[in-house]
């Protein structure tokens, strides 16, 4: 069976080519009928932390990226990672290096000095003297000094590294913790990974990693090395390019499945097809697809992609996710409409989630004053009777419906021999306080008859007082 991983270290937010990362792997499981793991790789134990794998959990919960095991945890595998590297010492694949800091300073400024590619030049690798006193040693792999490793990349092609060129790398530091490159191998040997999809800045990584797999005798996984996501400057995208952490944009009001569709076009294609439901994005993945050439982040494209989602989504869907913006602006929905209607009458004007729960607050929230600029515009002595025979007929309606408010409207317009937008937009402006909404007749069915009853009243006070003071 096929098995990815999603591996995160805890040293800060879940960004957003992390997340790139764990919906390639997490769609090649599902598409291919496997299984997707959630390692969470803590090893660095000075700048990992709670908060950090609590927002991981948490971003891959909004997500929607749902993992068959996990979450599993480095720090508790520290017997296993000391038995390996036992393992490999026993075997002659691992020895002790006693080379201090200084030693390896001067020897790579020598190496400088000399033209030569600053590394480690294994002058403890055949040692067998007395080793010199106080020095805690770190454990070096053995790599081998010949042949080549070969990786056959499901997205780079084939990648051929020399073993000469990669010097014996650090399994164990000095206080015996293991390093990266041993914690990598083990757990995938032990959790069966047989697919390792990851960023390309993890490539130099492979040839070692395979080099400690053959020693082992474990099985080598395939090797998918995914391209950086850059910011419109084409350096790596980070803080500075602005919002980089997948809750950040769960704030600002995306869709979890609209930034998920944005994120596999970057350096993913299918055909022209640009919007994509989870479902579809399963049924059409393929890594051979997958470019080998780094991808630019752009708000504006993910922006366009949130608002198509948002017209697309079922109503219910958007109402679930509405709410939380809804609660922060000090919204009881209980006071108002169902929500899930009001979503499915503002999608078509809003980009993204915040958009919607700002223009909604009107049927939610009375408010004490109109928007200045559409009062100046439309409420003006002018608008006094049309809006006087609206509260009329709005107080007479004995059934609230859209049809029912847009025949008083109309009706309105014709008694008076008045343009319908002489009735409409003063209407709109009296009932939502500002001079934009949906249509006005299905936006008054939505605020419901007491409230519009009350704000039209408002409307004729604020025209009223407007005209004494002249």
């Amino acid at each position: 069976m096929i098995r990815t991983r999603f591996a995160p270290s805890p040293t800060g937010y879940l960004h957003i080519g992390g997340v790139r990362t764990a919906l390639f792997s997490w769609l090649y499981a599902r598409k291919m009928g496997g299984e997707f793991i959630l390692r969470i790789e803590d090893t660095d134990l000075e700048r990992s932390t709670q908060e950090s794998v609590n927002a991981i959990l948490e971003g891959m919960a909004w997500l929607g990226l749902d993992y068959d095991q996990g979450p599993f945890f480095q720090t508790h595998h520290f017997e296993r990672y000391k038995a390996v590297i036992a393992q490999l010492i026993a075997q002659g694949d691992a020895y002790y290096c006693y080379a201090t800091p200084e030693e390896l300073d001067a020897m790579r400024e020598q190496q400088r000095l000399n033209g030569e590619k600053p590394r480690y030049d294994g002058r403890y690798r055949n040692f067998t003297g007395t080793p010199p006193e106080g020095i805690k040693p770190v454990v070096r792999f053995k790599n081998p000094l010949d042949g080549e490793v070969v990786i056959d990349d499901m997205v780079k092609g084939q990648v051929t590294v020399k073993n000469a060129e990669i010097d014996d790398l650090i399994i164990a530091r000095s206080d015996g913790t293991p390093t990266y490159n041993l914690t990598v191998v083990v757990d995938d040997w032990d959790m069966g990974i047989t697919h390792v999809i990851r960023g390309d800045d993890h490539l130099n990584n492979t040839p070692r990693q395979i080099n400690i797999l053959k020693a082992l005798g474990a099985p080598i996984p395939k090797y998918a090395h995914i391209p950086m996501v850059l910011g419109p400057d084409g350096a790596r995208l980070s803080k500075r390019h602005g919002a980089v952490s997948v809750l950040q944009y769960k704030e600002e009001g995306y869709l979890p499945e609209a930034l998920l569709n944005y994120l596999i076009r970057l350096g993913w294609s299918h055909g022209d097809q640009e919007i994509f439901s989870m479902d579809q994005m399963v049924e059409a993945f393929d890594l051979d697809a997958v470019n080998a050439a780094p991808s630019t982040f752009n708000d504006e494209k993910c922006l366009w992609v949130s608002q198509q989602h948002i017209q697309q989504a079922p109503a219910a869907h958007l109402a679930r996710h509405l709410s939380h913006f809804m609660a922060e602006r000090g919204c009881d929905l209980s006071q108002g409409p169902a929500l899930d209607q009001v979503a499915d009458l503002l999608r078509e004007r809003a980009r993204n989630l915040v958009e919607m729960a700002d223009s909604a607050l009107y049927f939610y929230q009375d408010f004490s004053e109109f928007d200045a600029d559409a009062a100046k515009k439309h409420l003006r002595p002018v608008a006094a009777e049309p809006l006087a025979k609206l509260l009329q007929k709005f107080s007479e309606l004995k059934t609230w419906d859209t049809a029912s408010i847009h025949q008083a409207i109309q009706g309105t317009a014709t008694e008076l021999d008045i343009g319908m937008g002489k009735v409409g937009m003063p209407l709109r402006v009296a009932i939502t306080g500002a001079g934009q909404s949906p249509s006005i007749d299905a936006t008054a069915a939505l605020i419901g008859q007491h409230r519009c009853i009350a704000r039209l009243q408002m409307a004729l006070d604020f025209i009223a007082a407007r005209a004494e003071q002249g």
